[in-house]
């Protein structure tokens, strides 16, 4: 494989030379066995190495249950059954199990552990990508939108991004930071980490930029345009297919339609020129035809994390086949362990703190919960005597009001998701929690004479003060 498509800029050389000795020596290790879709991926932070001698390395996390490796081991194909044996024999010495993570048909074939499909990846041929795009009217349609709406891509040289202060650096790091607002879900960890500016001379970055005038300048004349950024793709290399991994792939909220499809086809256009043979998309988790326990695991996931969507759009591309992807583990190790341990290095440690960040963040099915819980609630608050609970009867009724608006206002918020609404929603949600909190102060505590009532004035404080947190934070996101 071509080491570049242009020449790289002299003055960011430093960017492989100014490794460690260790990532040093596992980049030469990679420059001749990285195989695995996600092997470039083990030399960005976060991660330990268990090197076999001169043979090969493992890379990995660990979590309380097990040692968690990225991929395959990195060595020849011969090596990799060893090299996995005295892994697992160093996290058992340990105390830990072992697990293999993201790995492909060729170690599950070399090794005699067993294995887990949990998805597959979609793989092209750079080269054959014109005859596919032939194929696609509707994919041929989105390039002209984005086209027509003056988005252009350009492959970005490392000098534009080496420095932090650099223009371009500092609009992708702010587009970043709005991506990862945006989601759902808490951020992740392992191999799916943010790491865009990491040994800039081995990747290729793709970035969609559009341009807009700025209005008009004296004499009437039009501004010259000013180019705005839209999303950006960023490859990193798979050494030993001569190929590529999309590794990243970000779009503003407000990009065109077609820009995201106009950037793929520039990077695959450019990996044919390069003579590259293999360029994936990386994993559409638990796709295709996984074990019955983790189709349920999809259909119940799927209010935090859009699995068929994400598999929709990787297939719009035309993949010329789809490779499963597996975990792969020691035989006398359960399959329960390995996806446990698995899922905690994904979720940077610990399921619990990563449930919890997911929730407060307000995705749609916690908005849904919270909306079913207030028909209960508002139900057992109609249901109490005024007298006993409250100042005045016409207090009562009015909380009873206002909870079945708010129910309608989330519902309103999950059916067409608006700012504006959510922020309104933690204001006044915030305000209820405030009033409420006042309100047992003066008049209940001073009559508390019961577990049960204590404990219902606890709830009628924490949850809308939890709520009010949980609406803020849907705020932050659709901003």
């Amino acid at each position: 494989m071509t080491r570049d498509l242009n020449d790289v800029n002299s003055g960011v050389s430093g960017a492989v030379a100014g490794l460690d000795p260790e990532r040093t020596r596992v980049l030469a290790l990679l420059r001749r066995f990285g195989w695995n879709a996600t092997s470039f991926q083990i030399l960005e932070p976060g991660y330990r190495y268990f090197f076999a001698g001169e043979a090969g390395c493992v890379a990995y996390v660990t979590t309380p249950a097990a040692w968690v490796a990225a991929g395959a081991p990195i060595a020849a194909l011969s090596e990799q059954p060893r090299v996995a044996d005295v892994f697992v024999q160093a996290a058992r010495a340990a105390g830990c199990g072992a697990v293999f993570a993201l790995t492909e048909p060729r170690f599950v074939a070399a090794w005699h552990g067993k294995q887990l499909r949990i998805g597959e990846q979609p793989v092209w041929d750079p080269r054959t990508w014109p005859a596919s795009l032939a194929r696609s009217r509707s994919l041929r349609e989105q390039l002209r939108r984005a086209r027509a709406k003056g988005v252009r891509v350009r492959r970005v040289g490392p000098g534009e991004l080496a420095r932090p202060d650099l223009p371009l650096r500092r609009e992708i790091e702010r587009l970043s930071e709005r991506w990862l607002c945006s989601r759902s879900m808490a951020p992740m960890g392992f191999l799916v980490r943010l790491h865009l500016f990491e040994l800039l001379e081995e990747r290729r970055i793709f970035v969609a930029e559009g341009f807009a005038a700025e209005g008009l300048v004296a004499g009437g004349c039009a501004a010259e345009p000013r180019a705005s950024l839209q999303a950006v793709l960023a490859l990193v290399p798979i050494y030993g297919r001569a190929g590529y991994l999309v590794e990243d792939l970000l779009r503003s909220p407000a990009a065109p339609n077609g820009t995201t499809e106009l950037l793929i086809d520039h990077a695959l256009r450019e990996c044919a020129a390069e003579g590259c043979s293999f360029v994936t998309l990386g994993l559409a988790p638990l796709a295709g035809d996984v074990a019955t326990p983790l189709r349920v695991t999809r259909w119940l996931g799927r209010g935090l994390y859009d699995f068929a969507g994400l598999r929709a759009f990787k297939a719009k591309f035309l993949p010329e086949a789809w490779t499963p992807i597996y975990l792969s583990y020691p035989r006398d190790q359960l399959a329960l362990p390995a996806i446990y341990a698995t899922l905690a290095a994904f979720a940077r440690g610990s399921l619990v703190r990563f449930g919890l960040a997911t929730l407060l963040r307000g995705p749609g099915v916690v908005l849904r919960v919270l909306a079913a819980l207030l028909v209960p609630w508002t139900l057992a608050l109609a249901s109490l005597d005024p007298q006993r609970y409250f100042p005045t009867p016409w207090l009562k009724w009015s909380w009873v009001l206002f909870d079945v608006g708010l129910f309608v206002a989330l519902l309103v918020l999950v059916r067409r998701p608006s700012a504006r609404l959510a922020g309104w929603l933690s204001a006044v949600i915030a305000a209820d929690a405030g009033l409420t909190l006042l309100e047992a102060l003066v008049f209940n505590v001073p009559r508390l004479h019961d577990t049960g009532t204590a404990v219902g004035l606890v709830l009628a404080v924490g949850a809308p003060a939890l709520a009010a947190m949980v609406l803020r934070n849907v705020w932050k996101r659709m901003r």
